[in-house]
């Protein structure tokens, strides 16, 4: 696929949830870019290059994801991550960013607009955990083979084998071409959840916690969100349909645009990142 230019700078910064790591590049208003499960802030690069003209954008590793470090066997679930994205802001004597979820981070930016909606300035919601719909039964393999006990083995095999995470099998549906990912970002993405046996663990234990509770505890309040909102959605997911998308912008009144991305999959902000920037410079001029 094609990429754009990085020259976002690596940080880490202490908070009561863990040392969190984040990548940061340009000034102005902040907007904080979330990644979902076995991912981290290498997926919103694209985004931090082309958009640090505009504000200074902050992409987060997540709470057992990436390089943020984290002690002991501490709440790794959806909500918790919502409660560390409030922390990082605190830490960063940040008041209000544009937020943009994917995956799992949809749904913790739900869960985050949900609970501080004077934080989010505006609200941007691709492909992701939906209410009732996580997790989705396309990745509920997935989590069986973790429960069981084979997701060291597993990660460890789509690192010396690249063409297993492109797989029909692995992470190839994510994708709308799987064979453009580079095995650079193969391995940015999985190194670090094998690096020692603990961020191993932190991993599984976040899998484990994938429960809908959580996105359903917060239908009322998404119910009177008022944030401007932009639902942006890939049509060829067969994790989140579009169905979703549309029950996102009946149930949050603070919606301004819902739009779909003919033939697009979960991970089209990678991939289609031209198009997407478009969308979202469209968006938050319009919220300004």
């Amino acid at each position: 696929m094609a990429t754009s230019v990085v020259s976002a700078s690596t940080k880490t910064i202490q908070t009561p949830s863990g040392r969190i790591a984040y990548t940061e590049q340009g000034t102005g208003p902040v907007a904080l870019f979330v990644h979902g499960v076995l991912l981290n802030k290498h997926l919103w690069r694209h985004q931090l290059a082309d958009l640090s003209d505009i504000r200074r954008c902050i992409a987060v590793d997540l709470l057992a994801h990436g390089e943020t470090d984290i002690a002991g066997d501490q709440d790794v679930s959806v909500t918790a991550n919502a409660k560390m994205l409030e922390q990082l802001l605190d830490a960063l004597n940040i008041e209000q960013a544009d937020l943009v979820g994917n995956d799992s981070g949809g749904g913790i930016a739900q869960i985050f607009t949900a609970l501080y909606p004077q934080r989010v300035r505006s609200l941007t919601l691709t492909d992701c955990d939906v209410h009732d719909n996580w997790p989705p039964a396309a990745f509920k393999p997935f989590l069986a083979m973790a429960a069981g006990g084979g997701l060291r083995g597993t990660l460890e095999a789509m690192l010396s084998n690249k063409e297993i995470y492109r797989s029909p099998q692995a992470l190839g549906p994510a994708y709308e071409h799987p064979e453009q990912v580079t095995d650079e970002s193969i391995e940015t993405y999985l190194r670090p959840l094998v690096r020692t046996e603990q961020r191993t663990r932190d991993l599984q234990r976040f899998l484990a916690a994938f429960d809908n509770a959580h996105t359903r505890a917060i239908e009322a309040r998404l119910k009177t969100l008022t944030v401007p909102t932009l639902i942006a959605w890939g049509t060829d997911d067969v994790y989140f349909g579009v169905e979703w998308s549309k029950w996102l912008a009946e149930t949050i009144p603070g919606t301004r645009r819902r739009i779909e991305f003919e033939g697009a999959r979960i991970f089209f902000p990678e991939e289609r990142w031209t198009e997407f920037n478009k969308a979202l410079r469209e968006h938050w001029q319009e919220t300004r």
